[in-house]
């Protein structure tokens, strides 16, 4: 094959990945536009059609009625609580669990890893009803008080996820073996080793699980839904259903700028934690 079929090639190649970037951005981004553009919008301008991707007249009174018809504050707080308590906890979870069945030795070690798999295929809307059950009825059996609409009943179901622990012992598995050995000998026991030598070289794929915890606890809306019963123990999610109107009234563009208050701490988290998620979520990919 000669030079110019090659440089054909390759151009052919490069013009293909541009135009497949291209639809993935519009896919992706042209909801998004639509959001922002509909939150400075009226019904009536909405519904035009053809629409109108650019507003004629902004309506910045849309973020002030949606933050002041329900308490965003309260909202807010609740979901703050949630995700940085739960993601907290699971991240510990996964990192010593991942430690454990990527470096130690113990009985049916396999089988349990095993199992943790097995638990990746199980969806989470089955645990909500044993869930339930368990922080109303038997939580009261045991204590006498119910946790059914507390933070820790929003909060302890999501502590421990499989992926995380499997993300993790990927990692875990690809680190060199060589400074894991030389903490070894120089007497660092378990914890110090985990301290001082892995979450150093694993801090790429620890931020990029840790991000992907907080946008699904964040977002989490069927769990907090069941669990909570009054609007002072309501996520951001579960409180912005508030704002639809079941006789088909519902003004959707303080609906588009409710949407987002609540989407923007989550750029704002990207933000600052985006140079780890490529490294760290191809961190596990060469070790299995």
């Amino acid at each position: 094959m000669d030079n110019l079929s090659i440089k054909n090639q390759r151009r052919v190649s490069q013009t293909a990945g541009y135009l497949a970037m291209l639809v993935i951005v519009l896919v992706i981004g042209l909801p998004i536009w639509w959001m922002i553009s509909g939150s400075l919008k009226t019904n009536q301008e909405i519904y035009t059609f053809p629409p109108d991707w650019i507003p004629n007249h902004l309506r910045w009174s849309n973020f002030k009625d949606a933050w002041q018809s329900a308490p965003f504050g309260r909202f807010y707080l609740n979901s703050i609580i949630t995700t940085v308590g739960g993601s907290a906890l699971e991240v510990m979870n996964a990192t010593l669990g991942a430690y454990a069945l990527a470096y130690l030795r113990f009985p049916f070690k396999n089988v349990v890893f095993a199992i943790l798999l097995a638990a990746l295929m199980i969806p989470a809307q089955v645990t909500v009803l044993p869930n339930y059950v368990f922080f109303g009825s038997t939580v009261y059996d045991l204590i006498g008080k119910s946790w059914v609409n507390t933070y820790q009943a929003i909060i302890l179901p999501g502590a421990s996820v499989a992926f995380g622990t499997f993300l993790l012992r990927q990692s875990f598995l690809g680190l060199p073996r060589d400074v894991l050995d030389a903490a070894k000998v120089d007497g660092a026991g378990h914890l110090r080793t985990l301290w001082g030598v892995v979450l150093p070289m694993a801090r790429p794929v620890i931020f990029t699980f840790g991000l992907i915890s907080v946008v699904a606890k964040w977002n989490d809306y069927l769990w907090p839904l069941v669990i909570t019963q009054t609007e002072s123990m309501r996520t951001l999610t579960v409180g912005i259903s508030s704002f639809f109107d079941l006789e088909g009234n519902t003004q959707w563009g303080v609906v588009m700028a409710a949407t987002i208050f609540v989407i923007l701490p989550l750029l704002v988290v990207f933000i600052f934690v985006q140079r780890f998620i490529i490294e760290g979520l191809t961190a596990g990919a060469s070790k299995g």
